[in-house]
C-alpha cells in the first residue's frame, strides 16, 4: 500500500541473540562488550581536547525486510553507558542501487562528560543521505532492505560497558504522503474518545534565554519540555540531586535538564528525535521512535493510558487556537475529548510562558493534517515496561 511504515525492535535475549556478534554478547537480556574486537581514536569535533583512544565491540542486526520499497529510517535506542562508555549507531541499506555504505545515526552517552553527544552531518552520497536523526534515500530509488549496527565504546583497559536494552528502527515510504490507513478507518477509532490523561504541563517558554548555550533557551525546547511532560506523567526522571547544577530559582528545573541531555551539538538543538527516547530510557522506560498511520491509532495508546509525544507543523490559520506559525514542533498528544478533538499539552502554546496555557484542545482534522505535515506522523512511544502496548496492526508500526 502506499504510505506503508513498520517498526522493528531487537529486545531480550532472543533478539539482539540474533545477528552479528564481534565482541558482545547478550547478558540479563541486554547487550553488553564482552571483549574488545579492536581500538580506534576519536576526536570530538565539538571539543577542544586531544583524540583519545577507545576499545570497541560491534553488534550487527541481521538483514531485515519491511515488506515495502521504503524512502527513509528512524533508529532507536535504549542504553545505559557508565563514565568512560559511549555508543554509535549506523545503518545500511540495500535497494536498486546495491549495498550502501554504513551511515552514522548519532554518537551518543547519556552525559556530556567524556564525549559530546551528536549526530554527524556531511553524510550525502548516491545511496542515501544523514538528515539529522533521519537517513532518507534518493528520489528515484526506494530501499528493499536494511541492517542496524551499534558499536560500544569504552576506554582502553576499563571493564566498563554500556548496556543496550533495545534497538528499534521505523522504515517508511514518504513518497505519498506518509503513512495512511487504507478504507475506513479501522476498530478502535473512537477508543480514547472522552479519555483526557493527566499529563503535567510545562511551558518551554518560561526558559526562554536561560542556558543559552543549549539552543537559545527555552525557545526551541520543544521535544524535551514534551518528553520531561511524559516522564513526569510515569513518575520517572531525574532527580533533584541530578539537576543540582540548574539555578534554583528556575520553575520546572528538570526542563533545562532534559534539554542538555536531549542537546544534538551538531544539529545545534534538542529536538532530535532518537535522542530524546534515549534520554528518556535512561530512567526506566521503553522508548521508541515510530510514525503513526493516523489518529485513529494514537487513541488506541491514548485508551491504554499512554500519551504520545508528536510532530506537528503549521500556520496559526492551519491550527485554530494554536496562536503561532512553526515549521516543526513537538507536543504531547494527551487524549481526545468526546467529540474526538484532540486534548494536547502543547509547550509553546499562544507563545505564553505560562504553564496555565500549555492544554489546549484542537480541532481533530486540522491537528492531524498538521501531524502528516511536519513529518509523517512522527512519534515518540514513552512508557514503562510492565504497562503494555496497545494491539499493533498486521503492518506492525509499533
Amino acid at each position: 500500500m502506499n504510505g506503508s511504515v513498520r517498526f522493528h525492535r531487537w529486545t531480550g535475549a532472543g533478539d539482539l541473540g540474533l545477528g552479528d556478534h564481534d565482541g558482545t554478547a547478550v547478558r540479563d537480556g541486554a547487550l553488553v562488550m564482552t571483549r574488545p574486537c579492536g581500538v580506534r581514536e576519536y576526536d570530538d569535533p565539538h571539543r577542544d581536547a586531544p583524540a583519545e583512544k577507545y576499545e570497541f565491540a560491534t553488534w550487527t542486526s541481521p538483514e531485515t525486510p519491511p515488506g515495502f520499497g521504503f524512502t527513509e529510517l528512524v533508529a532507536s535506542w535504549n542504553a545505559r553507558t557508565p563514565a568512560g562508555t559511549w555508543l554509535e549507531v549506523s545503518l545500511q541499506t540495500t535497494g536498486p542501487r546495491g549495498t550502501s555504505p554504513w551511515h552514522l545515526m548519532g554518537r551518543w552517552a547519556e552525559s556530556d562528560d567524556d564525549i559530546t553527544p551528536t549526530s554527524v552531518p556531511g553524510q550525502t552520497g548516491p545511496d542515501a543521505a544523514v538528515d539529522v536523526d533521519r537517513l532518507t534515500l534518493p528520489e528515484t530509488s526506494r530501499g528493499s532492505t536494511y541492517r542496524l549496527r551499534v558499536s560500544l565504546m569504552r576506554r582502553p583497559g576499563s571493564d566498563a560497558t554500556p548496556t543496550v536494552s533495545l534497538l528499534g528502527c521505523v522504515a517508511s515510504d514518504l513518497r505519498h504522503g506518509g503513512p495512511t490507513t487504507p478504507g475506513p478507518a479501522g476498530p478502535g477509532v473512537a477508543a480514547g474518545a472522552g479519555t483526557v490523561l493527566d499529563v503535567p504541563a510545562y511551558s518551554q517558554r518560561l526558559h526562554l534565554r536561560k542556558y543559552p548555550q543549549w539552543a537559545d533557551g527555552g525557545r526551541s525546547w520543544c521535544s524535551p519540555t514534551a518528553t520531561a511532560m511524559v516522564l513526569d506523567y510515569w513518575r520517572l526522571g531525574p532527580s533533584e540531586a541530578d539537576y543540582a547544577w540548574v539555578d534554583e530559582t528556575l520553575p520546572d528545573r528538570f526542563v533545562p535538564y532534559a534539554a542538555r541531555h536531549t542537546f544534538d551539538r551538531a544539529y545545534g538543538a534538542a529536538g532530535n528525535w532518537s535522542f530524546n527516547t534515549a534520554y528518556a530510557a535512561r530512567f526506566g522506560a521503553v522508548a521508541f521512535v515510530t510514525r503513526l498511520r493516523s489518529l485513529a491509532e494514537a487513541e488506541l495508546f491514548v485508551a491504554a493510558g499512554i500519551p504520545l509525544v508528536v510532530g506537528v507543523a503549521f500556520t496559526r490559520d492551519q491550527l485554530e487556537g494554536a496562536g503561532y506559525d512553526t515549521h516543526g514542533h513537538l507536543a504531547v498528544l494527551a487524549g481526545f475529548d468526546r467529540n474526538g478533538d484532540v486534548v494536547c499539552n502543547d509547550p509553546a502554546s499562544h507563545g505564553i510562558a505560562s504553564n496555565d496555557e500549555v492544554r489546549t484542545t484542537f480541532d481533530r482534522d486540522q491537528f492531524e493534517r498538521a501531524w502528516k505535515r511536519a513529518a509523517g506522523g512522527i512519534t515518540y512511544v514513552i512508557r514503562p515496561s510492565d504497562v503494555p502496548l496497545p494491539q499493533a496492526p498486521a503492518e506492525p508500526n509499533w
